[in-house]
């Protein structure tokens, strides 16, 4: 973090994960969060930190990614939203920014996360102008089915089957308060809110309840995955490019704006920042 003449903002980012190698930094690879370092370092004329609420896999996408920088005191909230939407690259763009604590931290303070997955059941999900951005699956889904099983994800709960790789030093308990499936214009549309998750655990539940949706597996294997049943493995994980990081949820008093209006918490912050 930097002092004396910087002051945090909040951004919130949209970005079409096609093109990229998921969020974070990889040496010689196109990531979301080094296109925005690399604009925020241009804008700041220094080397810029960009902090993420949560990490995205190559393909996946966001409608609510947030993200914190320190940026010189002389940026306000509507011209570093400018700014970042006239240089970035097309397939990043910057909802919003807002003036945050000093100590805030996307990760860290979040609340929970909201991801969708869209499942295109329909013909037309396999349009080169649809398929982007959704399972284009093709089949028809039995929805009642896929209700009951999103309702049954409600509650805290070992997702130890649905996880890619182990995180031991965190344990393997999520609690999920909201687990619903609905339909969309192509198919079908799943959300899901929980407090954190587990590496890929969004995709390989969506994988296993599509295939009950087909008919491919006992509607009784998902409860049977969550108790741990021995010899029972979740069906393949759903691609990631129906998969979108859609919103993040903080404590009110993160956002100086919040308190106070735009110009007032700029001055707030800068103060903070001289202090």
């Amino acid at each position: 973090m930097d002092t004396g003449d910087t002051i945090r903002f909040l951004l919130t980012v949209h970005y079409d994960g096609s093109a990229f190698h998921g969020w974070q930094i990889q040496p010689g690879l196109r990531t979301v969060q080094g296109a925005l370092e690399e604009v925020l370092g241009r804008l700041a004329a220094r080397p810029r930190t960009v902090v993420g609420s949560g990490r995205t896999d190559t393909g996946v996408h966001a409608t609510g990614q947030v993200a914190s920088v320190d940026m010189p005191a002389r940026w306000t909230p509507p011209d570093l939203q400018r700014a970042l939407n006239a240089t970035l690259p097309p397939d990043i763009w910057v909802q919003d920014a807002v003036l945050a604590r000093a100590d805030f931290h996307p990760r860290y303070d979040a609340l929970s996360r909201t991801y969708t997955y869209r499942v295109g059941t329909h013909p037309d999900a396999r349009s080169p102008f649809h398929r982007r951005w959704c399972w284009a699956l093709g089949g028809p889904l039995d929805m009642r089915t896929l209700g009951g099983l999103g309702a049954c994800l409600i509650g805290e709960h070992s997702f130890q089957a649905f996880a890619k790789a182990g995180q031991p030093e965190r344990g393997t308990r999520c609690s999920v308060s909201r687990a619903e499936w609905h339909g969309w214009e192509l198919g079908a549309r799943f959300s899901i809110t929980a407090d954190r998750y587990l590496h890929h655990m969004v995709r390989y539940l969506v994988g296993t309840m599509v295939d009950v949706g087909l008919g491919r597996r006992p509607v009784e294997d998902l409860p049977a995955l969550l108790a741990g049943t021995a010899g029972l493995e979740t069906s393949p994980p759903a691609p990631p490019e129906g998969l979108f990081l859609s919103r993040v949820e903080y404590p009110d008093t993160v956002r100086l704006a919040s308190r106070a209006g735009t110009s007032e918490a700029h001055v707030e912050a800068r103060n903070e920042a001289s202090s």
